[in-house]
């Protein structure tokens, strides 16, 4: 479960591809989501429709007229309730069919739209309502109206880390919007593995630490179903675990979620006086067990 920002969140059931460089001279670093790119060549994500209104009403779409949006729908068809402030505010009802567009972009392709429960062109001459009138999206970036079209380029819209690749198709599986990158299918056989994030190759920055021909793996020590990685909240999280150094120098970092961290201990510092006096014992998480 990668948090994108404070109000979105993206899980991947699994995925491969890079973690590419955004700018020639700065290495992808964990501290800088601008600074790199998520590329996948093939990959299962999901997002949870109710985290994407949620995302459309807070910070995502701002100076919308478009409020209290709500989401639903199952398959290719698509459900949008929301309030538009023009003149009065006014309920808006829109269903659409939701598909791949080129250059990886999610289209909406729009089949009804109805104001006030009435259908939409009988209150063309009263209230002169359009679609662009829904988003204003030539001050949006990511968001484009084409004809009865909606089209998101979730790589503009959608906060950083920024997710590439060739986006096959995208499908709502209640209670998620799902999108399949490359030849992907959500395999079943992946549900009992452990969850982990694998790095190889390439040059790494993380806090103080720069890796070099990368080899890190990250671990997720937690129970449940989801490995919560916040970049926000990384090294907290990296404080709460431990790590260890592999034969061939590689790091394993053993990561508890996010919301776990309320119940652990905070971690006792190494002080010069500790190192003058061998009399004293040892912080409680550096002892032996």
């Amino acid at each position: 479960m990668l948090r994108k920002g404070p109000d979105f969140r993206v899980y991947v059931r699994w995925l491969r591809g890079q973690m590419v460089r955004t700018r020639r001279d700065d290495d992808p670093s964990f501290d800088d989501p601008e600074s790199f790119n998520l590329v996948i060549t093939n990959g299962v994500l999901r997002a949870n429709i109710g985290d994407i209104a949620h995302f459309l009403n807070s910070s995502g779409v701002p100076n919308s007229p478009l409020k209290n949006i709500s989401l639903s729908g199952d398959g290719d068809q698509i459900s949008l309730h929301g309030t538009l402030r023009k003149i009065i505010p006014l309920p808006i009802e829109l269903v659409g069919t939701i598909s791949v567009a080129s250059s990886n972009q999610i289209q909406v392709h729009v089949t009804k739209l109805n104001v006030l429960k009435v259908p939409m062109k009988s209150l063309l001459g009263g209230f002169h309502v359009e679609l662009s009138d829904l988003f204003h999206p030539q001050g949006i970036p990511g968001i484009q109206i084409n004809g009865n079209d909606i089209v998101f380029d979730t790589a503009k819209l959608l906060p950083p880390p920024h997710i590439r690749g060739q986006l096959t198709s995208v499908r709502i599986i209640n209670p998620d919007l799902e999108e399949i990158y490359g030849d992907a299918q959500d395999v079943v056989h992946v549900e009992q593995w452990r969850n982990f994030l694998r790095l190889g190759g390439g040059t790494l920055d993380f806090g103080r630490l720069t890796m070099h021909h990368v080899d890190l793996i990250m671990i997720d020590i937690s129970d449940d179903a989801w490995f919560d990685l916040d970049l926000l909240h990384y090294q907290d999280q990296l404080v709460n675990g431990y790590v260890r150094m592999t034969p061939q120098a590689g790091m394993q970092i053993f990561m508890p979620d996010l919301d776990e961290l309320k119940t652990k201990k905070a971690i006792q510092n190494i002080s010069i006086e500790w190192m003058k006096n061998r009399n004293i014992s040892p912080p409680a998480d550096v002892t032996p067990k």
